[in-house]
């Protein structure tokens, strides 16, 4: 028997360690320097090539001499897994300040392919059509700039559930499979449960409000299903839902003022982490704004807003509407950019008939709702509000709506056996990603996007 060494051994992909070293001082030009990475781009020259190695997270250039380097770059070919020796030499205008030439150059992974796209080139890359870029998920996700959007998701995540534990919220996990749907619509996929009918679950909200009766503060992140037959720049079948609830609330502004904080946290920590990929898409040194205000506007109040910037037809049809266009919404961001400064609006108070049985009435007005949605440079990543916590009340507007109530016996249950004043949110994790970095459809967001003609990779 023998026990296993579990000390942590150097990482050779790790260039940011690299570069913050050269930075300091402590590797200099002319140091050795073992490195691990892919071949990201080859380019030959006279008696020498720029040979661009793609890191987890960086590009960097190296350097094959003909009469110098003890390999032979005709024996390698791009996407080839390599260890390079070299030695280390400055260079001001390399990107990172150092170019790296190479003494030896060893192959780590089997002989690549020839490539069916180019995936080396950011500018081919963006010229790709959208069903191309998808149909080749597999390879085109390597491309640092494409594999930047899914490492701001990745910091989108990460300051979700950081400055959730940091108020107090516990983390749970919500099933997928499920009897009836939390929204009580019809948009929902199927499946056969050893016979009997279930469901994808197209929210984790009946499972929040009764965690809220074990934790008082949760929070759940993954997976949610919608079988909505759109086809628009907004829509995805599948997305990441980042869902909130929270008890012994005083009004539902509460919850919106936990996501202000929560989007403030967020946008620092996004430009203190990820700035080298928000750089690929806001430009050279740009960051995102530092978040200071958050307006917030009731729904009728926007929509006389935008009808009023639309004098005629355009804008009286707007005010019939329960709900916003995308245009709306655009212009609403645009306005509250250009006059408050701030990428984000919460919209308050929408219409009763456009929001889900659990949302409460305002006693003031009952035909609008304690409820909201966060727009973020004029598109709406977060739907919330104050939900119902009243047994007799909530089987009321349930009826209201011939639901079927059994369908939701244990949901009622929590309401029966006494339930605090609470609210919630969810968000899309591919509209906030797609908002932050000015993507034109959610689609790009998402590793392997589902919609309605998608089913693979």
């Amino acid at each position: 028997m023998e026990f296993l060494d579990i000390s942590k051994k150097p990482d050779l992909t790790d260039i940011s360690s690299v570069l913050e070293k050269f930075r300091s001082g402590e590797l200099k030009d002319g140091s050795p320097i073992t490195v691990r990475g892919t071949l990201h781009r080859i380019k030959e020259m006279s008696g020498f090539a720029f040979v661009i190695v793609r890191s987890p997270r960086l590009v960097f250039q190296c350097i094959w001499d003909a009469e110098k380097s003890q390999c032979d770059i005709k024996d390698f070919s791009v996407e080839e897994c390599v260890e390079i020796e070299g030695t280390i030499i400055a260079e001001p205008r390399s990107r990172l300040g150092f170019d790296i030439h190479i003494i030896t150059m060893k192959r780590l992974s089997g002989r690549a392919a020839v490539l069916p796209v180019e995936i080396g080139n950011d500018r081919k890359i963006e010229k790709l059509n959208l069903n191309t870029l998808l149909d080749h998920r597999v390879l085109t996700l390597r491309n640092p700039k494409v594999r930047a959007i899914l490492k701001v998701a990745d910091g989108v995540m990460y300051s979700f559930r950081t400055f959730l534990r940091s108020e107090g919220f516990t983390e749970f996990v919500a099933p997928k499979l499920v009897r009836a749907g939390a929204e009580g619509g019809a948009d929902m996929f199927e499946v056969d449960y050893f016979g009997r009918k279930a469901y994808l679950d197209q929210s984790p909200q009946v499972y929040k409000q009764m965690m809220v009766g074990v934790f008082g503060k949760v929070f759940t992140v993954g997976p949610v299903f919608r079988a909505e037959k759109f086809s628009t720049n907004r829509h995805i079948n599948e997305f990441q839902g980042l869902d909130l609830e929270m008890g012994l609330i005083d009004s539902f502004e509460d919850i919106m003022a936990v996501e202000a904080r929560m989007f403030k946290f967020m946008f620092e920590t996004l430009n203190e982490q990820y700035a080298p990929e928000l750089e690929m898409y806001l430009g050279q040194g740009k960051r995102l704004p530092e978040l200071k205000t958050f307006p917030k506007i009731k729904f009728m109040e926007a929509k006389k807003l935008f009808a009023d910037a639309h004098p005629g037809a355009k804008g009286q049809a707007a005010l019939l509407e329960p709900d916003f266009a995308p245009e709306e919404e655009k212009w609403l961001g645009d306005f509250f950019n250009r006059e408050y400064g701030s990428p984000i609006v919460f919209v308050t108070h929408y219409p009763t008939v456009k929001r889900p049985f659990y949302t409460m009435e305002d006693p003031e007005d009952p035909a609008y709702t304690l409820s909201f949605d966060m727009l973020l440079n004029g598109l709406e990543v977060t739907t919330g509000g104050q939900r119902i916590h009243d047994y007799e009340q909530q089987v009321e507007k349930m009826k209201r709506r011939r639901m079927n109530i059994e369908d939701f016996s244990d949901y009622l249950t929590m309401h029966k056996y006494g339930m605090p004043p609470h609210g919630g949110l969810g968000c899309s994790l591919e509209r906030i990603t797609a908002s932050i970095l000015g993507l034109d459809t959610v689609k790009r967001a998402a590793a392997f996007p589902r919609d309605r003609d998608r089913l693979n990779p």
